[in-house]
């Protein structure tokens, strides 16, 4: 799969930020607080990027099937990834 870079894609750093605590987050509340369509697709990216992100199928209270992801941040590489993303956020958010 040929992805976008994390760097150059708002969206993929909006979906990352989502995950960045290493909860669940189910693909409704993603595409809400991501402001995304294709949850799945930009999940995939974020793999292609190197990130380590976990699915599984659940059932809501209502007995309705939904999809949950975790950023794996147990995984080394993910962790580093994601401290690094975390520092550029601040330093960006810093020079403003």
């Amino acid at each position: 799969m040929h992805g976008a870079s994390l760097e150059s894609s708002f969206r993929l750093q909006r979906v990352l930020e989502a995950l960045l605590d290493g909860g669940e987050r189910s693909t409704l509340e993603i595409a809400l607080g991501a402001q995304v369509c294709a949850v799945n697709s930009c999940v995939a990216e974020l793999r292609t990027n190197g990130f380590k992100v976990d699915c599984r199928q659940a059932r809501s209270s209502s007995g309705e099937r939904v999809w949950l992801y975790r950023l794996d941040l147990a995984d080394p590489g993910t962790a580093e990834k994601a401290a690094v993303h975390r520092q550029m956020t601040v330093a960006l958010e810093g020079s403003e």
